[in-house]
């Protein structure tokens, strides 16, 4: 009886959070999670692009203030480019250049999405691997 009412809570909890989960976690869901993931891979070798975290951590160790961290992720996202781009070069090589998204997600969604990403990513405890980016700039 004791774990039915655990296992009831828990199912509440998940479906009220699921009602407040932000729009913006909504839009990156339903725009970029098929290839970005937001969890720690259980297997890399089925991933098509890194995890969000990584990504994120690499942004803030560049851009460490929200405001040029959301304008690179807007700029990037819509044109990519390999001299824009912020990640290990093994991370191109591996993944290839992001394509642009430029028409699957419009730049009012792709700001909110970044403030999101900003505001969330990397968890607290993310440790990745290295200690700079391609660029050299220490975090």
């Amino acid at each position: 009886m004791k774990i039915k009412k655990i296992l009831v809570a828990i199912g509440v909890l998940g479906l009220v959070s699921s009602l407040f989960a932000s729009e913006a976690e909504k839009i990156f869901d339903a725009k970029c999670s098929m290839c970005h993931i937001k969890t720690f891979p259980k297997d890399s070798s089925k991933l098509v692009a890194p995890p969000i975290m990584g990504v994120m951590r690499h942004v803030k160790m560049t851009y460490p203030k929200k405001e040029y961290a959301v304008k690179f992720i807007v700029d990037y996202v819509q044109n990519p480019t390999k001299e824009k781009a912020i990640c290990k070069p093994q991370k191109i090589a591996r993944f290839g250049l992001m394509p642009s998204q430029k028409g699957n997600i419009s730049e009012q969604e792709l700001e909110e999405v970044a403030k999101w990403l900003f505001d969330n990513f990397p968890p607290a405890n993310f440790r990745g691997f290295g200690m700079q980016n391609h660029r050299g700039m220490q975090k």
